[in-house]
Protein backbone atom coordinates (compact mmCIF):
# COMPACT_ATOMS: atom_id res chain seq x y z
CA UNK A 1 0.00 0.00 0.00
CA UNK A 2 1.38 3.39 -0.85
CA UNK A 3 1.74 6.09 2.23
CA UNK A 4 1.42 9.54 1.96
CA UNK A 5 3.61 11.23 4.43
CA UNK A 6 3.12 14.97 2.73
CA UNK A 7 -0.43 15.75 3.12
CA UNK A 8 -1.06 19.57 4.43
CA UNK A 9 -4.00 18.30 6.58
CA UNK A 10 -1.34 17.03 9.23
CA UNK A 11 1.01 19.21 9.12
CA UNK A 12 1.44 21.65 12.18
CA UNK A 13 0.25 25.59 11.87
CA UNK A 14 1.30 27.89 14.03
CA UNK A 15 -0.69 31.32 14.43
CA UNK A 16 0.68 33.99 16.61
CA UNK A 17 2.78 31.87 18.65
CA UNK A 18 0.33 28.62 19.13
CA UNK A 19 1.09 25.91 17.40
CA UNK A 20 -1.59 23.27 16.20
CA UNK A 21 -0.96 19.88 15.87
CA UNK A 22 -3.00 19.42 12.28
CA UNK A 23 -5.36 21.61 10.13
CA UNK A 24 -8.33 20.26 11.70
CA UNK A 25 -10.95 22.21 14.31
CA UNK A 26 -14.22 21.22 15.45
CA UNK A 27 -16.56 24.23 14.38
CA UNK A 28 -19.23 25.43 17.37
CA UNK A 29 -22.40 24.01 17.33
CA UNK A 30 -25.03 24.94 19.57
CA UNK A 31 -25.64 21.53 21.91
CA UNK A 32 -27.85 22.89 24.08
CA UNK A 33 -27.10 21.06 27.23
CA UNK A 34 -25.58 23.51 29.69
CA UNK A 35 -27.56 24.19 33.14
CA UNK A 36 -30.07 26.58 33.62
CA UNK A 37 -27.08 29.02 34.52
CA UNK A 38 -25.14 28.78 31.54
CA UNK A 39 -22.56 26.21 32.71
CA UNK A 40 -20.79 23.28 32.04
CA UNK A 41 -22.25 19.69 32.37
CA UNK A 42 -20.93 16.20 32.15
CA UNK A 43 -22.01 16.29 28.56
CA UNK A 44 -19.59 19.04 27.40
CA UNK A 45 -16.71 16.97 28.78
CA UNK A 46 -17.45 13.83 27.34
CA UNK A 47 -18.57 15.23 23.75
CA UNK A 48 -15.48 17.93 23.67
CA UNK A 49 -13.33 15.36 25.24
CA UNK A 50 -14.24 12.75 22.69
CA UNK A 51 -13.44 14.43 19.78
CA UNK A 52 -10.04 15.34 21.17
CA UNK A 53 -9.00 12.07 21.94
CA UNK A 54 -10.29 11.64 18.19
CA UNK A 55 -7.43 13.55 16.51
CA UNK A 56 -8.55 17.10 16.13
CA UNK A 57 -5.77 20.20 16.58
CA UNK A 58 -8.01 22.42 18.01
CA UNK A 59 -12.01 22.02 19.82
CA UNK A 60 -14.63 25.35 19.81
CA UNK A 61 -17.53 24.13 21.90
CA UNK A 62 -20.61 25.66 21.08
CA UNK A 63 -20.90 29.64 21.61
CA UNK A 64 -20.50 31.23 24.70
CA UNK A 65 -22.85 34.07 25.36
CA UNK A 66 -21.08 37.16 26.50
CA UNK A 67 -24.47 38.77 27.97
CA UNK A 68 -27.63 36.52 29.56
CA UNK A 69 -29.97 37.94 26.97
CA UNK A 70 -27.43 36.45 24.16
CA UNK A 71 -28.07 32.97 24.41
CA UNK A 72 -28.93 31.54 20.72
CA UNK A 73 -31.79 29.11 23.28
CA UNK A 74 -31.75 27.04 26.14
CA UNK A 75 -29.23 25.03 27.35
CA UNK A 76 -25.96 27.37 25.46
CA UNK A 77 -23.26 27.80 27.62
CA UNK A 78 -22.60 31.33 28.96
CA UNK A 79 -19.40 33.53 29.71
CA UNK A 80 -21.00 36.40 31.21
CA UNK A 81 -20.23 36.02 34.61
CA UNK A 82 -17.20 35.04 36.47
CA UNK A 83 -19.29 31.92 38.11
CA UNK A 84 -18.79 30.38 34.39
CA UNK A 85 -15.38 30.45 34.34
CA UNK A 86 -14.83 26.94 36.83
CA UNK A 87 -16.69 25.16 34.74
CA UNK A 88 -15.06 26.06 31.28
CA UNK A 89 -11.41 25.56 33.12
CA UNK A 90 -12.80 22.17 33.77
CA UNK A 91 -13.81 21.45 30.25
CA UNK A 92 -10.46 23.04 28.73
CA UNK A 93 -8.14 20.98 30.99
CA UNK A 94 -9.76 18.18 29.49
CA UNK A 95 -9.42 18.88 26.02
CA UNK A 96 -5.92 19.64 26.46
CA UNK A 97 -5.16 16.43 28.23
CA UNK A 98 -7.14 14.62 25.67
CA UNK A 99 -4.65 16.55 23.47
CA UNK A 100 -6.06 19.24 21.76
CA UNK A 101 -5.94 22.85 21.89
CA UNK A 102 -9.35 24.86 23.06
CA UNK A 103 -10.93 27.63 21.70
CA UNK A 104 -13.93 29.55 22.75
CA UNK A 105 -16.49 31.67 20.13
CA UNK A 106 -17.99 34.21 22.10
CA UNK A 107 -21.26 35.87 20.56
CA UNK A 108 -24.73 37.46 21.70
CA UNK A 109 -27.64 36.59 19.91
CA UNK A 110 -28.86 39.58 19.31
CA UNK A 111 -33.09 39.41 18.05
CA UNK A 112 -32.62 35.66 17.55
CA UNK A 113 -32.17 35.36 21.57
CA UNK A 114 -34.07 32.17 22.96
CA UNK A 115 -35.65 32.68 25.53
CA UNK A 116 -38.94 34.47 25.29
CA UNK A 117 -38.41 36.47 28.99
CA UNK A 118 -35.19 37.64 28.02
CA UNK A 119 -34.99 41.31 26.41
CA UNK A 120 -34.50 40.71 22.06
CA UNK A 121 -31.95 43.67 21.13
CA UNK A 122 -30.77 44.45 17.63
CA UNK A 123 -28.84 47.43 15.47
CA UNK A 124 -32.88 48.18 14.67
CA UNK A 125 -36.17 47.40 15.48
CA UNK A 126 -36.63 44.74 13.01
CA UNK A 127 -38.03 41.52 13.47
CA UNK A 128 -36.31 38.19 11.90
CA UNK A 129 -39.50 37.06 10.29
CA UNK A 130 -42.66 38.60 10.40
CA UNK A 131 -43.66 35.76 12.49
CA UNK A 132 -40.68 36.95 15.23
CA UNK A 133 -41.03 39.46 18.10
CA UNK A 134 -39.83 42.99 17.10
CA UNK A 135 -36.21 43.90 18.93
CA UNK A 136 -35.30 46.30 20.65
CA UNK A 137 -33.10 48.63 19.24
CA UNK A 138 -30.06 49.58 21.31
CA UNK A 139 -28.86 52.64 22.63
CA UNK A 140 -25.39 53.96 22.08
CA UNK A 141 -24.94 53.63 25.87
CA UNK A 142 -26.23 49.72 25.36
CA UNK A 143 -24.16 49.20 22.66
CA UNK A 144 -20.92 50.77 25.09
CA UNK A 145 -22.04 47.78 27.16
CA UNK A 146 -22.32 45.03 24.86
CA UNK A 147 -18.65 45.88 23.70
CA UNK A 148 -17.85 45.79 27.52
CA UNK A 149 -19.31 42.46 28.35
CA UNK A 150 -17.42 40.96 25.00
CA UNK A 151 -13.92 42.51 27.11
CA UNK A 152 -15.08 40.59 30.01
CA UNK A 153 -15.81 37.46 28.31
CA UNK A 154 -11.99 37.73 26.96
CA UNK A 155 -10.74 37.67 30.57
CA UNK A 156 -12.87 34.95 31.62
CA UNK A 157 -11.72 32.81 28.73
CA UNK A 158 -7.78 33.70 29.40
CA UNK A 159 -8.52 32.62 33.49
CA UNK A 160 -10.50 29.59 32.29
CA UNK A 161 -7.69 28.14 30.03
CA UNK A 162 -8.73 28.65 26.35
CA UNK A 163 -5.97 29.00 23.70
CA UNK A 164 -8.07 30.83 21.24
CA UNK A 165 -10.83 33.50 20.89
CA UNK A 166 -12.96 33.36 17.92
CA UNK A 167 -15.47 36.18 17.84
CA UNK A 168 -18.92 35.04 16.35
CA UNK A 169 -19.89 37.49 14.08
CA UNK A 170 -21.97 35.67 11.82
CA UNK A 171 -25.22 33.71 11.14
CA UNK A 172 -27.17 36.61 11.80
CA UNK A 173 -26.54 37.35 15.21
CA UNK A 174 -25.64 40.84 16.76
CA UNK A 175 -22.80 41.36 15.43
CA UNK A 176 -23.90 40.02 11.90
CA UNK A 177 -26.94 42.04 12.40
CA UNK A 178 -24.93 45.39 12.92
CA UNK A 179 -22.50 44.87 9.75
CA UNK A 180 -25.99 43.96 7.60
CA UNK A 181 -27.96 46.43 6.02
CA UNK A 182 -30.75 43.85 5.76
CA UNK A 183 -31.28 44.50 9.59
CA UNK A 184 -28.87 47.72 10.51
CA UNK A 185 -31.35 50.81 9.33
CA UNK A 186 -29.12 53.06 12.11
CA UNK A 187 -28.89 56.69 10.92
CA UNK A 188 -26.28 57.10 13.96
CA UNK A 189 -22.43 56.30 14.12
CA UNK A 190 -23.24 53.17 13.98
CA UNK A 191 -25.92 52.87 10.76
CA UNK A 192 -25.28 53.69 6.75
CA UNK A 193 -21.96 53.18 5.17
CA UNK A 194 -19.82 50.09 6.16
CA UNK A 195 -17.61 52.34 8.46
CA UNK A 196 -19.93 52.79 10.52
CA UNK A 197 -21.83 49.43 10.62
CA UNK A 198 -18.23 47.93 11.49
CA UNK A 199 -17.78 50.02 14.40
CA UNK A 200 -19.18 48.09 16.62
CA UNK A 201 -17.63 44.84 15.76
CA UNK A 202 -14.19 47.26 15.67
CA UNK A 203 -14.74 48.21 19.47
CA UNK A 204 -15.58 44.91 20.16
CA UNK A 205 -12.25 43.11 18.43
CA UNK A 206 -9.97 46.24 20.43
CA UNK A 207 -11.85 45.22 23.41
CA UNK A 208 -10.80 42.04 23.34
CA UNK A 209 -7.58 42.13 22.02
CA UNK A 210 -6.51 44.46 25.07
CA UNK A 211 -7.29 41.12 27.03
CA UNK A 212 -6.36 38.76 24.51
CA UNK A 213 -3.08 38.37 23.64
CA UNK A 214 -3.58 34.82 21.76
CA UNK A 215 -4.65 33.52 18.62
CA UNK A 216 -7.39 35.63 17.92
CA UNK A 217 -10.32 34.47 15.21
CA UNK A 218 -13.73 36.45 13.79
CA UNK A 219 -16.46 34.02 11.77
CA UNK A 220 -18.07 36.15 9.09
CA UNK A 221 -21.17 35.23 7.22
CA UNK A 222 -19.35 35.75 4.01
CA UNK A 223 -22.81 36.37 2.08
CA UNK A 224 -26.25 37.45 3.22
CA UNK A 225 -27.70 35.69 0.08
CA UNK A 226 -29.90 38.57 -0.20
CA UNK A 227 -30.19 41.63 -2.56
CA UNK A 228 -28.84 44.32 -1.23
CA UNK A 229 -26.88 42.69 1.89
CA UNK A 230 -23.64 41.34 2.47
CA UNK A 231 -21.17 39.84 -0.39
CA UNK A 232 -17.67 38.69 -0.06
CA UNK A 233 -16.42 41.58 -1.63
CA UNK A 234 -17.69 43.83 1.38
CA UNK A 235 -15.86 41.40 3.58
CA UNK A 236 -12.73 42.81 1.67
CA UNK A 237 -13.23 45.70 3.14
CA UNK A 238 -13.98 44.46 6.75
CA UNK A 239 -11.58 41.50 6.57
CA UNK A 240 -9.14 44.56 5.41
CA UNK A 241 -9.82 46.42 8.83
CA UNK A 242 -9.93 43.06 10.95
CA UNK A 243 -6.39 42.08 9.67
CA UNK A 244 -5.25 45.96 10.60
CA UNK A 245 -6.78 45.31 14.11
CA UNK A 246 -4.81 41.69 14.96
CA UNK A 247 -7.05 39.38 13.94
CA UNK A 248 -4.84 36.42 13.25
CA UNK A 249 -7.60 34.09 10.98
CA UNK A 250 -11.41 34.77 9.35
CA UNK A 251 -13.34 31.85 9.25
CA UNK A 252 -15.43 31.85 6.50
CA UNK A 253 -19.19 30.97 6.95
CA UNK A 254 -22.42 32.60 5.19
CA UNK A 255 -26.02 32.86 5.79
CA UNK A 256 -28.47 33.30 8.56
CA UNK A 257 -29.68 36.96 8.54
CA UNK A 258 -32.54 36.21 6.61
CA UNK A 259 -34.62 33.06 6.51
CA UNK A 260 -33.22 32.41 2.68
CA UNK A 261 -33.27 28.97 1.21
CA UNK A 262 -29.36 28.06 0.21
CA UNK A 263 -28.36 25.61 -1.83
CA UNK A 264 -25.80 24.08 -0.47
CA UNK A 265 -23.01 21.53 -1.71
CA UNK A 266 -19.57 20.36 -0.41
CA UNK A 267 -17.31 23.00 -0.18
CA UNK A 268 -19.76 25.53 -0.99
CA UNK A 269 -18.48 28.05 1.34
CA UNK A 270 -14.89 27.53 0.10
CA UNK A 271 -14.64 30.43 -2.64
CA UNK A 272 -14.95 32.92 0.19
CA UNK A 273 -12.55 31.58 2.34
CA UNK A 274 -10.32 31.25 -0.95
CA UNK A 275 -11.06 35.32 -1.59
CA UNK A 276 -10.15 36.73 1.72
CA UNK A 277 -6.90 34.83 1.79
CA UNK A 278 -5.71 35.79 -1.56
CA UNK A 279 -6.65 39.50 -1.71
CA UNK A 280 -5.73 39.98 2.30
CA UNK A 281 -2.73 37.62 2.81
CA UNK A 282 -4.57 36.91 6.17
CA UNK A 283 -5.22 33.15 7.42
CA UNK A 284 -8.76 32.12 6.52
CA UNK A 285 -10.56 29.08 7.74
CA UNK A 286 -12.90 26.98 5.81
CA UNK A 287 -16.04 25.63 6.41
CA UNK A 288 -19.62 23.86 5.18
CA UNK A 289 -20.02 20.22 4.13
CA UNK A 290 -16.23 19.25 4.13
CA UNK A 291 -16.63 15.40 4.35
CA UNK A 292 -13.89 13.60 3.21
CA UNK A 293 -9.79 13.89 3.81
CA UNK A 294 -9.39 14.47 0.23
CA UNK A 295 -11.90 17.60 0.15
CA UNK A 296 -9.62 18.77 2.93
CA UNK A 297 -6.52 18.23 1.31
CA UNK A 298 -7.70 20.09 -1.68
CA UNK A 299 -8.48 23.26 0.36
CA UNK A 300 -5.21 23.31 1.49
CA UNK A 301 -3.12 21.95 -1.07
CA UNK A 302 -4.61 24.66 -3.32
CA UNK A 303 -4.36 27.69 -0.97
CA UNK A 304 -7.83 28.48 -0.53
CA UNK A 305 -7.78 28.25 3.39
CA UNK A 306 -5.49 27.39 5.96
CA UNK A 307 -7.67 25.29 8.51
CA UNK A 308 -10.63 23.13 8.07
CA UNK A 309 -13.30 23.66 10.77
CA UNK A 310 -15.55 20.21 10.37
CA UNK A 311 -19.17 20.57 12.01
CA UNK A 312 -21.58 18.03 11.55
CA UNK A 313 -19.03 15.41 9.94
CA UNK A 314 -17.58 15.56 13.70
CA UNK A 315 -21.51 14.60 14.99
CA UNK A 316 -21.26 11.64 13.47
CA UNK A 317 -17.74 10.29 13.98
CA UNK A 318 -15.87 11.59 16.75
CA UNK A 319 -12.76 10.22 15.17
CA UNK A 320 -13.17 11.89 11.73
CA UNK A 321 -9.52 12.91 11.34
CA UNK A 322 -8.28 9.09 11.31
CA UNK A 323 -10.87 8.86 9.26
CA UNK A 324 -9.73 11.44 6.90
CA UNK A 325 -6.41 9.83 7.31
CA UNK A 326 -7.58 6.51 6.10
CA UNK A 327 -9.44 8.66 3.23
CA UNK A 328 -5.56 10.20 2.19
CA UNK A 329 -3.27 7.16 3.34
CA UNK A 330 -1.64 8.83 5.86
CA UNK A 331 0.01 7.57 8.63
CA UNK A 332 -1.04 8.98 12.31
CA UNK A 333 -0.36 8.71 15.87
CA UNK A 334 -3.46 6.50 17.37
CA UNK A 335 -3.97 6.86 21.02
CA UNK A 336 -1.91 4.10 23.10
CA UNK A 337 -4.78 3.08 24.61
CA UNK A 338 -6.67 2.30 21.39
CA UNK A 339 -3.63 -0.39 20.41
CA UNK A 340 -3.12 -3.84 21.10
CA UNK A 341 -0.31 -2.95 23.71
CA UNK A 342 -1.96 0.12 25.45
CA UNK A 343 -0.99 0.71 28.63
CA UNK A 344 -4.94 0.64 30.19
CA UNK A 345 -3.02 -0.68 33.28
CA UNK A 346 0.23 1.38 33.06
CA UNK A 347 2.01 -1.88 32.84
CA UNK A 348 5.49 -1.56 31.03
CA UNK A 349 4.92 -2.45 26.90
CA UNK A 350 6.71 -4.78 25.52
CA UNK A 351 9.51 -4.63 23.24
CA UNK A 352 8.56 -5.30 19.85
CA UNK A 353 9.89 -4.83 16.47
CA UNK A 354 9.03 -2.27 14.27
CA UNK A 355 5.95 -2.76 12.64
CA UNK A 356 5.82 -2.12 8.62
CA UNK A 357 4.44 1.36 8.34
CA UNK A 358 1.01 0.37 6.70
CA UNK A 359 0.18 -1.55 9.89
CA UNK A 360 0.03 1.96 11.56
CA UNK A 361 -2.78 3.16 9.48
CA UNK A 362 -5.95 3.39 11.47
CA UNK A 363 -8.71 1.47 9.33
Amino acid sequence: MEINMSSLLFTPLTINGTEFKNRIAMSPMCMHSADEQGNVTDFHLVHYGARALGGAALIFPETCAVQENGQIGPGDLGIWKDSHVAGLSRLTDVIHKMGAKAGVQIGHAGRQVGYANLRAVAPSAIPFTNESRVPEALTVSEIAEVVSAFGAAAIRARKAGFDVIEIHTAHGYLLNEFLSPLANQREDQYGGNHENRYRIVREVIDAVRAEWKGPLFVRISSTDYKEGGNTPEDFLTYGRWMKEQGVDLIDCSSGGIAMIPVNTYPNYQVPAAELLRKNLAIKTGAVGLIETGRQAEEILQNGRADLVLIGREFLKDPFWPRTAADNLLEAIPVPPQYTRYGSVWQRPLPKLPAAPLEQTVDR
